[in-house]
């Protein structure tokens, strides 16, 4: 996996990012699995970061909200190789007015080959996988 530079440490870096009727939920996500995200530098867009932190006490670096370029300053630290796993919980169901940011975050995670989870249930898969605890080149 890639390091970060956000801390300067060696560990493996998380994106957490939430559509707005999925904040709640990935609050509570990351709340349950609080132990294992401890283990990671985290990072996240704005509310959500806050969100997050306020709820688990968790560190959680803030980039912009997603509309005003949050998504794209995520994107652009996965191109960078600071972000190792994206876990954004979508909203199928509702439009969002940054959609095109959203679409080129997914495509940039895809094309860089990091793990990504876009619902609670993957999420799950991810973290607890035994994969989390070896490098992926």
């Amino acid at each position: 996996m890639h390091s970060t530079e956000l801390t300067g440490s060696k560990r493996e870096c998380v994106a957490l990012i939430a559509h707005d009727n999925k904040k709640q939920d990935i609050v509570d996500w990351c709340d349950w699995n609080c132990e294992l995200l401890k283990q990671y530098d985290l990072c996240g867009t704005g509310t959500t970061s806050k969100l997050i932190t306020e709820r688990t006490g968790l560190e959680v670096h803030a980039y912009k909200s997603g509309p005003l370029g949050g998504d794209q300053q995520i994107g652009a630290a996965i191109v960078e190789g600071k972000i190792d796993i994206l876990i954004f919980f979508c909203d199928p169901l509702t439009a969002q007015p940054h959609d095109p940011d959203v679409k080129a975050l997914l495509r940039i995670a895809q094309l860089y080959d990091i793990p990504m989870a876009t619902n609670r249930s993957t999420a799950d898969y991810v973290i607890s996988s035994a994969l989390m605890k070896t490098t992926h080149e």
